[in-house]
């Protein structure tokens, strides 16, 4: 039993009274530059570093709201699959893994879908998260996946996937695998509709994800320095043994190579899907208000 930490400082904190602690996430660094950055100026900034332009991640509801209208989405209910069907335990259990997980982000899975509207536009929205395992493809993410997909062809509705994963969950094996094909067919039932299907890849999109669905969109838009590939550049140099390009798998490299059709800030992310959507979609264009000198006229947004 330790006796300072038991007894001694929590008297001494009455004694003081509540004193409020500094959160810990109040200032955040910058991976690149090593910058301070206010997290409420992050957060007002859309999670981009405002010196470097360094993209951090964002959560999934708040990349929901920022791309929906008014920041208003409806939920879509995503199945839940066997939970550790494997039994799988390396270091630890799977399940406390998961626990650990859903405790950490406050969400059942690695996946959040929405519908709603973009610029008036009905679509669905799915996002990955990182944060959850590293953002792996497991039963239930898979579920939710092809869940989210039928919900857009129900709906008639474009769809549009922001990318974000390190590949199939491990712990789930072969079962995690499945979700590969099972997610292309899901992704195939779009095509049969002529529904738009757009990929937004951000850091990191690696492993089966990016051999599957996230590379099978009509469009593919990254976000700057996003790292897009299916092995990682270390296995591959430790593979081939040699150096690889300057810049290899980063968002603007895979651009200069055919593998991503446009790299674009996050600040330019949601009139980008907009206009891309609609003209996939043979939609009429944006109307936004535009002041002329004269009074305020209704013009097209520029695509």
């Amino acid at each position: 039993m330790n006796w300072i930490k038991n007894f001694v400082r929590p008297k001494i904190r009455g004694l003081l009274g509540a004193k409020r602690e500094t959160p810990e996430n109040m200032w955040v660094k910058c991976p690149e530059t090593g910058q301070m950055v206010f997290y409420r100026d992050l957060e007002n900034n859309q999670f981009v570093i405002p010196g470097s332009g360094y993209h951090m991640r964002m959560a999934p509801d708040v990349r929901l709201k920022s791309m929906f209208d008014a920041g208003e989405y409806e939920t879509i209910a995503l199945p839940q699959a066997p939970v550790d069907p494997l039994k799988f335990r390396d270091e630890r259990r799977y399940t406390d893994q998961l626990k650990e997980a859903k405790q950490k982000t406050g969400a059942e899975d690695a996946i959040l879908a929405g519908s709603g509207t973009l610029d008036g536009l009905p679509l669905v929205i799915t996002v990955q998260d990182f944060s959850f395992m590293g953002g792996s493809l497991g039963m239930t993410a898979g579920e939710g996946l092809i869940t989210s997909m039928r919900a857009a062809v129900e709906k008639k509705a474009p769809y549009v996937l922001f990318a974000s994963s390190g590949g199939a969950r491990m712990q789930e094996g072969i079962l995690s695998l499945m979700q590969l094909p099972r997610t292309t067919i899901a992704v195939r039932e779009l095509r049969e509709e002529k529904l738009p299907y757009v990929v937004v890849l951000t850091n990191p999109t690696t492993g089966g994800v990016t051999a599957s669905y996230a590379m099978l969109g009509d469009v593919h838009i990254a976000e700057p320095g996003a790292l897009v590939g299916f092995a990682g550049p270390r296995v591959i140099e430790q593979t081939i043994r040699e150096k690889l390009p300057e810049g290899f798998q980063r968002a603007e490299y895979l651009q200069d190579h055919g593998m991503v059709d446009m790299v674009v800030h996050r600040h330019q992310i949601r009139d980008t899907v907009s206009r891309v959507i609609r003209l996939l979609s043979k939609a009429p264009p944006v109307l936004k208000n535009s002041s002329n000198g004269n009074g305020t006229a209704l013009v097209p947004v520029a695509s």
